[in-house]
């Protein structure tokens, strides 16, 4: 582990190096506070160790300046210090603290110790992310999950609202998905998914609001698009679908086809919701597949 220590004597520096052992640990030496700030912003050092009687730390608020920072990994702070801190002298936002004389044997396990309570910090960020993660995205495509489309899209729908602003809602089905998943399995119904998606990605706008709505359905929220515009959107989805073929063991390769569904708002009112507009795309994608699929068909609402 690499220890960002501010200590100005070189003495203690040598023992604290000899207690922890050169193949354990690394001390990487810093002269004042303003140092140790950077190294740590830097995202260079998670382990400080700093002496609180002979640097410039207190005068500095070097620990009141950590804390009050939102660092993606967590920083321990060690201190050493020759008082007992039992006067209310103690730094606030220290997670430990040893007196001086020490030993050896009891720095090392300190240390030890430290060391363990940021590995499990940073694995419970990991765990932490990956919770939020798959409480907002679908796992196979990237694209949000069902609640957060609703979530996100609502949104847009009030932000075009306040600011007068038509707003579109694209609905997409993969034509004869069933028939895909049935013949060739459920993992090339997923490469059928990953197609779509692709081409969702390259045909839409970056910021445009876009989720898996369930199954082989996708739905793009395009704020500030109205009518023949959001046509086009649809179409170039399209267009990047029908251009694909996915490989099928002894078979032909496989044309994925897609229909597309447009509610499109050119006037929203304080009592549009955003469901009913999903609902409204999502009958407009029927329309087009009962007219043969693999086209768009567009209602205004």
């Amino acid at each position: 582990m690499n220890i960002l220590t501010l200590v100005h004597d070189s003495k203690e520096i040598s023992f604290i190096q000899q207690a922890l052992g050169v193949e354990d640990h690394t001390l990487v030496t810093v002269s004042s506070s303003e140092q140790a700030w950077e190294a740590i912003q830097a995202g260079g050092a998670r382990f400080l160790l700093m002496d609180w009687e002979t640097d410039d730390a207190a005068g500095t608020q070097l620990i009141q300046r950590i804390r009050a920072s939102t660092f993606a990994k967590a920083v321990y702070i060690f201190v050493l210090t020759s008082s007992t801190l039992e006067d209310g002298s103690a730094p606030h936002g220290m997670d430990d603290f040893i007196h001086k004389p020490y030993k050896a044997a009891e720095l090392k396990t300190r240390v030890i110790l430290a060391g363990r309570i940021l590995s499990l910090a940073g694995n419970l960020a990991v765990a932490r992310e990956q919770l939020e993660s798959h409480a907002v995205f679908d796992t196979l495509t990237g694209f949000m999950n069902r609640a957060a489309f609703l979530r996100q899209s609502a949104g847009e729908l009030e932000r075009s609202r306040r600011a007068s602003l038509p707003l579109s809602l694209i609905a997409l089905d993969i034509d004869d998905f069933k028939t895909i998943n049935d013949m060739f399995g459920a993992e090339l119904g997923d490469e059928a998914l990953e197609v779509v998606a692709q081409a969702i990605r390259e045909k839409s706008r970056p910021y445009d609001c876009i989720g898996r709505w369930t199954g082989d359905e996708f739905v793009l929220a395009l704020p500030g698009v109205i009518g023949a515009d959001a046509e086009k959107v649809a179409e170039r989805v399209i267009a990047g679908v029908r251009g694909t073929r996915i490989e099928v063991p002894n078979e032909p390769p496989l044309a994925v086809k897609v229909s597309a569904g447009i509610a499109s708002l050119a006037r929203i009112t304080t009592s549009t919701e955003i469901e009913p507009v999903i609902q409204q795309a999502r009958q407009a994608v029927a329309r087009a597949k009962e007219a043969g699929g693999n086209q768009v068909f567009l209602v205004y609402l």
